[in-house]
């Protein structure tokens, strides 16, 4: 068995493997499935500091190779799950991981600073593909200083492990992930979904409530992989990669473009058994390539 052990900020991981916000719930859901205790860790669900509906249905939809989602951050908000979900988590001998999202900083840092005071959350991940409602909607997550202003409004009221979710949606993701560094993030995780739309041309309308939404799955794999090669390169801080990760070699590829750790996401839907999966077939392979440690191949890529 080689050593799967891996650091992502003050976190030490069992093994590199991680689940996407967004497609594990709490966790809890998963319970029946797989042993929670034997991941790296999980991320639960996006929260924010206020309760959110989401958008109307239909929100989700097929695609060829993925599917495009716009949920909209439905969840009952940071004290609902200080309150009801938290004692439920706090014991899983895995890291316990929140999404969190806001509209301003004000709202990012307020949250984060409530899951500060909670002894067995250990980090958190800013979602910063969040609509600025004060700058016309614009997501924080496509500039440099959107990006910065939310880490540095958290950074000032949260003390553990900060990994900051990038998005796909920019020029220059390097650029941004410098960025966001500078203000004090542990780790940066990428990338979050690709915008895209699909047309019922029988109704001549989109398939989602809203126009558009967010895409993953196995299509989006080589531009996350290319864009997490860009980002390790470029920064001094671990890189979680994730977008279309279903099986082992999809996990060793992103870990050889630089990665530390990865999420899976999509797959969850597909098989709740995938992360177990993952975490087995890489030790397989690691074994039968006489790999006695991860780190060997992690940013070995030529």
């Amino acid at each position: 068995m080689a050593q799967l052990n891996v650091k992502v900020g003050g976190l030490d991981l069992k093994n590199p493997v991680l689940t996407a916000s967004g497609t594990f719930g709490y966790g809890l859901e998963f319970a029946d499935f797989i042993d929670l205790n034997r991941l790296g860790g999980f991320i639960v669900k996006g929260t924010t500091l206020h309760p959110r509906e989401g958008n109307d249905y239909p929100r989700m939809a097929e695609t060829p190779s993925g599917m495009l989602n716009c949920v909209g951050l439905q969840n009952k908000g940071v004290d609902y799950f200080c309150e009801h979900i938290y004692p439920q988590l706090k014991d899983i001998d895995s890291n316990v991981l929140v999404n969190v999202s806001g509209s301003s900083p004000e709202d990012y840092a307020e949250c984060a600073a409530r899951i500060d005071a909670l002894d067995h959350i250990p980090g958190i991940e800013l979602n910063i593909s969040c609509p600025n409602v004060k700058d016309g909607g614009m997501a924080f997550g496509v500039t440099c200083e959107g990006a910065a202003s939310v880490v540095r409004a958290v950074r000032q009221r949260y003390h553990k492990t900060l990994i900051v979710k990038l998005s796909p949606n920019v020029t220059d993701i390097a650029s941004i992930a410098k960025a966001v560094e500078a203000e004090g993030a542990d780790s940066v995780s990428l990338i979050n979904t690709l915008m895209g739309m699909s047309i019922d041309i029988e109704r001549r309308k989109s398939r989602l409530s809203i126009g558009t939404g967010g895409l993953s799955g196995p299509c989006v794999k080589p531009v996350a992989l290319r864009m997490v090669w860009q980002v390790a390169r470029a920064v001094n801080i671990p890189v979680v990669g994730l977008g279309g990760i279903m099986n082992a070699a999809d996990a060793i590829e992103f870990l050889m473009a630089g990665a530390t750790a990865i999420e899976i996401g999509t797959a969850n839907f597909i098989d709740p058994t995938t992360t177990i999966r993952v975490i087995d077939g890489m030790n397989e392979w690691l074994d039968s390539h006489g790999v006695k440690d991860v780190h060997e191949i992690i940013g070995c890529l030529k």
